[in-house]
Protein backbone atom coordinates (compact mmCIF):
# COMPACT_ATOMS: atom_id res chain seq x y z
CA UNK A 1 0.00 0.00 0.00
CA UNK A 2 2.74 2.46 0.96
CA UNK A 3 4.72 1.57 -2.30
CA UNK A 4 1.58 2.39 -4.23
CA UNK A 5 0.87 5.39 -1.97
CA UNK A 6 4.82 6.94 -2.89
CA UNK A 7 4.19 6.12 -6.56
CA UNK A 8 1.12 7.91 -6.54
CA UNK A 9 2.42 11.09 -4.92
CA UNK A 10 5.77 11.30 -6.80
CA UNK A 11 3.69 10.94 -10.10
CA UNK A 12 1.88 13.75 -9.05
CA UNK A 13 4.62 16.82 -9.43
CA UNK A 14 5.19 15.75 -13.25
CA UNK A 15 1.44 15.47 -13.95
CA UNK A 16 0.98 19.30 -12.38
CA UNK A 17 3.94 20.46 -15.08
CA UNK A 18 1.94 18.55 -18.00
CA UNK A 19 -1.39 20.43 -16.83
CA UNK A 20 0.05 23.71 -16.61
CA UNK A 21 2.96 23.01 -20.01
CA UNK A 22 -0.71 22.68 -21.88
CA UNK A 23 -2.35 25.48 -21.50
CA UNK A 24 -4.07 25.29 -18.04
CA UNK A 25 -4.14 28.33 -15.31
CA UNK A 26 -2.80 27.33 -11.56
CA UNK A 27 -6.22 27.92 -10.84
CA UNK A 28 -7.88 26.34 -13.13
CA UNK A 29 -5.95 23.40 -12.47
CA UNK A 30 -6.71 23.54 -8.85
CA UNK A 31 -10.77 23.79 -9.54
CA UNK A 32 -10.81 21.02 -11.97
CA UNK A 33 -8.39 18.87 -9.97
CA UNK A 34 -10.68 19.65 -6.92
CA UNK A 35 -14.28 19.21 -8.97
CA UNK A 36 -12.79 15.79 -9.74
CA UNK A 37 -12.03 14.74 -6.05
CA UNK A 38 -15.39 16.26 -4.53
CA UNK A 39 -16.97 14.25 -6.56
CA UNK A 40 -15.81 11.01 -5.52
CA UNK A 41 -15.91 12.35 -2.18
CA UNK A 42 -19.04 12.78 -2.26
CA UNK A 43 -19.80 9.43 -3.30
CA UNK A 44 -17.78 7.66 -0.58
CA UNK A 45 -19.29 9.67 2.27
CA UNK A 46 -22.79 8.43 0.94
CA UNK A 47 -21.77 4.62 0.48
CA UNK A 48 -19.54 4.62 3.24
CA UNK A 49 -21.03 6.68 5.88
CA UNK A 50 -20.98 4.91 9.37
CA UNK A 51 -16.66 5.38 8.60
CA UNK A 52 -16.39 9.18 9.32
CA UNK A 53 -16.84 10.76 12.41
CA UNK A 54 -20.13 12.87 13.06
CA UNK A 55 -19.46 16.66 11.40
CA UNK A 56 -20.26 18.95 14.15
CA UNK A 57 -22.58 22.86 13.10
CA UNK A 58 -19.57 24.40 15.36
CA UNK A 59 -16.95 23.11 13.07
CA UNK A 60 -18.33 23.74 9.74
CA UNK A 61 -16.49 27.07 9.92
CA UNK A 62 -13.19 26.32 11.49
CA UNK A 63 -12.75 23.25 8.86
CA UNK A 64 -13.54 25.46 6.17
CA UNK A 65 -10.73 27.79 6.98
CA UNK A 66 -8.40 24.74 7.73
CA UNK A 67 -9.58 23.41 4.44
CA UNK A 68 -9.19 26.54 2.23
CA UNK A 69 -5.47 27.82 3.59
CA UNK A 70 -4.22 23.92 4.60
CA UNK A 71 -5.42 21.95 0.95
CA UNK A 72 -6.64 24.64 -1.49
CA UNK A 73 -4.47 27.19 -0.97
CA UNK A 74 -1.32 24.80 -0.82
CA UNK A 75 -2.15 23.28 -4.09
CA UNK A 76 -2.70 27.27 -5.33
CA UNK A 77 1.07 27.92 -4.31
CA UNK A 78 2.27 24.27 -5.51
CA UNK A 79 0.86 24.74 -9.09
CA UNK A 80 2.13 28.25 -9.19
CA UNK A 81 5.27 27.53 -8.31
CA UNK A 82 5.49 24.33 -10.62
CA UNK A 83 4.95 26.88 -13.35
CA UNK A 84 8.94 28.02 -12.78
CA UNK A 85 10.32 25.07 -11.23
CA UNK A 86 10.86 21.71 -11.95
CA UNK A 87 8.40 18.68 -10.67
CA UNK A 88 12.12 17.38 -8.99
CA UNK A 89 12.61 20.66 -7.05
CA UNK A 90 8.87 21.41 -6.26
CA UNK A 91 8.97 17.73 -4.32
CA UNK A 92 12.35 18.61 -2.50
CA UNK A 93 10.52 21.74 -1.24
CA UNK A 94 6.74 20.22 -0.30
CA UNK A 95 9.60 18.05 1.64
CA UNK A 96 10.00 20.03 4.19
CA UNK A 97 6.64 20.14 5.81
CA UNK A 98 7.85 18.03 8.24
CA UNK A 99 10.39 20.44 8.71
CA UNK A 100 8.28 23.05 9.37
CA UNK A 101 5.53 21.10 11.69
CA UNK A 102 8.07 20.69 14.11
CA UNK A 103 9.01 24.13 14.08
CA UNK A 104 5.64 25.54 14.25
CA UNK A 105 5.06 23.00 16.61
CA UNK A 106 7.64 24.38 19.27
CA UNK A 107 6.03 28.40 18.16
CA UNK A 108 2.34 27.23 18.76
CA UNK A 109 1.87 24.07 21.03
CA UNK A 110 5.13 24.93 22.68
CA UNK A 111 6.60 21.56 22.11
CA UNK A 112 10.26 21.01 23.12
CA UNK A 113 12.71 22.37 20.14
CA UNK A 114 15.80 20.88 20.75
CA UNK A 115 19.27 21.48 19.49
CA UNK A 116 18.47 18.12 17.24
CA UNK A 117 15.63 19.57 15.34
CA UNK A 118 17.24 22.86 15.49
CA UNK A 119 20.12 21.51 13.20
CA UNK A 120 17.69 19.54 10.98
CA UNK A 121 15.42 22.80 10.58
CA UNK A 122 18.91 24.10 9.68
CA UNK A 123 19.78 21.69 7.11
CA UNK A 124 16.90 21.65 5.25
CA UNK A 125 16.13 25.08 5.06
CA UNK A 126 19.59 25.12 3.08
CA UNK A 127 18.71 22.74 1.26
CA UNK A 128 16.00 24.26 -0.07
CA UNK A 129 17.72 27.69 -0.74
CA UNK A 130 20.45 26.13 -2.74
CA UNK A 131 17.40 24.77 -4.78
CA UNK A 132 15.94 28.13 -4.88
CA UNK A 133 18.69 30.15 -5.93
CA UNK A 134 21.00 27.27 -7.89
CA UNK A 135 18.69 24.45 -8.89
CA UNK A 136 18.27 25.14 -11.99
CA UNK A 137 21.59 26.18 -13.28
CA UNK A 138 24.83 25.87 -11.42
CA UNK A 139 25.81 30.08 -12.33
CA UNK A 140 22.95 31.93 -12.94
CA UNK A 141 20.17 33.03 -10.79
CA UNK A 142 17.00 33.16 -11.84
CA UNK A 143 14.41 35.64 -10.77
CA UNK A 144 11.13 33.63 -11.68
CA UNK A 145 12.61 30.19 -10.83
CA UNK A 146 13.14 31.86 -6.82
CA UNK A 147 9.76 33.01 -6.92
CA UNK A 148 8.58 29.64 -8.40
CA UNK A 149 10.36 28.03 -5.62
CA UNK A 150 9.23 30.66 -2.90
CA UNK A 151 5.50 29.99 -3.77
CA UNK A 152 6.40 26.04 -3.14
CA UNK A 153 7.79 27.02 -0.17
CA UNK A 154 4.86 29.12 0.50
CA UNK A 155 3.26 26.01 -0.10
CA UNK A 156 4.76 23.77 2.35
CA UNK A 157 4.43 26.27 5.36
CA UNK A 158 0.68 26.04 4.55
CA UNK A 159 0.58 22.26 4.70
CA UNK A 160 2.26 22.53 7.98
CA UNK A 161 0.06 24.85 9.37
CA UNK A 162 -3.09 22.29 8.47
CA UNK A 163 -1.03 19.72 10.64
CA UNK A 164 -0.62 22.49 13.55
CA UNK A 165 -4.56 23.80 13.40
CA UNK A 166 -5.82 20.61 12.91
CA UNK A 167 -4.41 19.07 15.81
CA UNK A 168 -7.48 20.00 17.89
CA UNK A 169 -10.07 18.72 15.64
CA UNK A 170 -8.88 15.73 16.34
CA UNK A 171 -10.36 15.29 19.42
CA UNK A 172 -13.54 14.83 17.64
CA UNK A 173 -12.68 13.46 14.51
CA UNK A 174 -10.85 10.71 12.93
CA UNK A 175 -7.54 12.09 10.47
CA UNK A 176 -9.49 10.48 7.60
CA UNK A 177 -12.51 12.19 8.19
CA UNK A 178 -11.01 15.79 9.02
CA UNK A 179 -9.02 15.72 5.83
CA UNK A 180 -12.63 14.29 3.65
CA UNK A 181 -14.45 17.71 5.17
CA UNK A 182 -11.53 19.84 4.97
CA UNK A 183 -11.20 19.45 1.29
CA UNK A 184 -15.02 19.34 0.64
CA UNK A 185 -15.71 22.56 2.96
CA UNK A 186 -12.32 24.10 1.66
CA UNK A 187 -13.11 23.64 -2.01
CA UNK A 188 -15.88 25.57 -1.57
CA UNK A 189 -13.57 28.66 -1.27
CA UNK A 190 -12.75 28.02 -4.82
CA UNK A 191 -16.19 29.15 -6.50
CA UNK A 192 -15.36 32.66 -6.62
CA UNK A 193 -12.05 31.86 -8.53
CA UNK A 194 -14.49 30.63 -10.96
CA UNK A 195 -14.12 32.28 -14.87
CA UNK A 196 -15.03 31.99 -18.33
CA UNK A 197 -11.18 31.42 -18.65
CA UNK A 198 -11.23 28.00 -17.31
CA UNK A 199 -14.38 26.74 -19.73
CA UNK A 200 -11.95 28.13 -22.61
CA UNK A 201 -9.25 26.47 -21.19
CA UNK A 202 -10.99 23.03 -20.26
CA UNK A 203 -12.37 23.42 -24.31
CA UNK A 204 -8.51 23.21 -25.43
CA UNK A 205 -7.00 20.62 -23.10
CA UNK A 206 -5.69 17.63 -25.10
CA UNK A 207 -6.16 13.90 -23.83
CA UNK A 208 -3.02 13.68 -21.90
CA UNK A 209 -4.29 16.86 -20.00
CA UNK A 210 -7.29 15.15 -18.69
CA UNK A 211 -5.53 11.70 -18.28
CA UNK A 212 -2.84 13.70 -15.91
CA UNK A 213 -6.34 15.73 -14.17
CA UNK A 214 -8.02 12.22 -13.48
CA UNK A 215 -5.04 10.99 -12.06
CA UNK A 216 -4.59 13.97 -9.80
CA UNK A 217 -7.74 13.95 -8.55
CA UNK A 218 -8.21 10.00 -8.17
CA UNK A 219 -5.06 8.54 -7.65
CA UNK A 220 -2.72 11.10 -5.89
CA UNK A 221 -5.73 12.65 -3.86
CA UNK A 222 -8.46 10.25 -3.04
CA UNK A 223 -6.47 6.97 -3.42
CA UNK A 224 -3.46 8.11 -1.72
CA UNK A 225 -5.08 9.46 1.05
CA UNK A 226 -7.17 6.68 1.91
CA UNK A 227 -4.18 4.11 1.16
CA UNK A 228 -2.12 6.19 3.36
CA UNK A 229 -4.34 6.25 6.40
CA UNK A 230 -5.67 2.19 5.92
CA UNK A 231 -1.65 2.03 6.58
CA UNK A 232 -1.57 4.07 9.53
CA UNK A 233 -4.32 1.84 10.98
CA UNK A 234 -1.92 -1.67 10.34
CA UNK A 235 1.49 -0.13 11.40
CA UNK A 236 2.93 2.48 13.66
CA UNK A 237 3.45 6.14 12.05
CA UNK A 238 7.33 5.74 12.36
CA UNK A 239 7.33 2.58 10.04
CA UNK A 240 4.96 4.19 7.80
CA UNK A 241 6.49 7.44 7.15
CA UNK A 242 9.84 6.47 6.13
CA UNK A 243 8.68 5.53 2.96
CA UNK A 244 7.67 9.14 2.85
CA UNK A 245 11.56 9.97 1.80
CA UNK A 246 11.30 8.13 -1.33
CA UNK A 247 8.76 10.99 -2.89
CA UNK A 248 11.08 13.15 -4.01
CA UNK A 249 13.55 10.78 -5.62
CA UNK A 250 11.16 9.10 -6.92
CA UNK A 251 9.79 12.28 -8.36
CA UNK A 252 13.39 13.73 -9.71
CA UNK A 253 13.47 10.29 -11.54
CA UNK A 254 10.22 10.24 -13.27
CA UNK A 255 10.98 14.03 -14.11
CA UNK A 256 13.86 13.22 -15.50
CA UNK A 257 12.43 11.30 -17.80
CA UNK A 258 9.36 13.52 -18.57
CA UNK A 259 11.11 16.52 -18.88
CA UNK A 260 15.14 16.08 -19.97
CA UNK A 261 14.91 19.70 -20.64
CA UNK A 262 14.93 19.51 -16.72
CA UNK A 263 18.76 18.97 -15.81
CA UNK A 264 19.53 17.85 -12.66
CA UNK A 265 22.94 20.12 -11.47
CA UNK A 266 24.93 19.05 -8.67
CA UNK A 267 23.47 22.16 -6.77
CA UNK A 268 20.03 20.50 -7.45
CA UNK A 269 21.87 17.38 -6.04
CA UNK A 270 23.26 18.93 -2.93
CA UNK A 271 20.29 20.52 -1.60
CA UNK A 272 18.13 17.73 -2.04
CA UNK A 273 20.92 15.56 -0.23
CA UNK A 274 20.49 18.48 2.52
CA UNK A 275 16.61 18.83 2.76
CA UNK A 276 16.66 14.70 3.00
CA UNK A 277 19.22 14.83 5.73
CA UNK A 278 17.60 17.56 7.51
CA UNK A 279 14.34 15.07 7.63
CA UNK A 280 16.05 12.68 8.59
CA UNK A 281 17.84 14.40 11.39
CA UNK A 282 14.41 15.72 13.00
CA UNK A 283 12.36 13.03 12.27
CA UNK A 284 15.22 10.28 13.84
CA UNK A 285 13.64 9.11 16.54
CA UNK A 286 9.36 9.48 16.16
CA UNK A 287 8.00 10.34 12.66
CA UNK A 288 4.20 11.73 12.11
CA UNK A 289 3.97 12.98 9.12
CA UNK A 290 0.58 14.00 6.65
CA UNK A 291 1.37 14.81 3.30
CA UNK A 292 -1.10 17.22 1.47
CA UNK A 293 0.19 16.35 -2.17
Amino acid sequence: MMIITVVVWAFAFPFIKIVLDNGLSPVNLTIMRFFIVCIVLVMILLFETKRFSKLYKKDIIPIFILGFFGVIVYHLGLNYGEQDISPGAASLIIATIPVFIIVLAAVFLKEKFTMKKMLGFILSLCGVLIISLWGKQDTAIEIKYILGALAVLIAAIMGALYTIAGKKLLDRYTPLSLTVYAILLGSLGLIPFLNYSLFDEVAMMPAISWIAIIFLGVCSTVIGYVLWYVALEIKNASEVSVYLYAIPAVSTVISFFMFPKDKITLFFIIGGALVILGLIIVNKKKICVKSNI
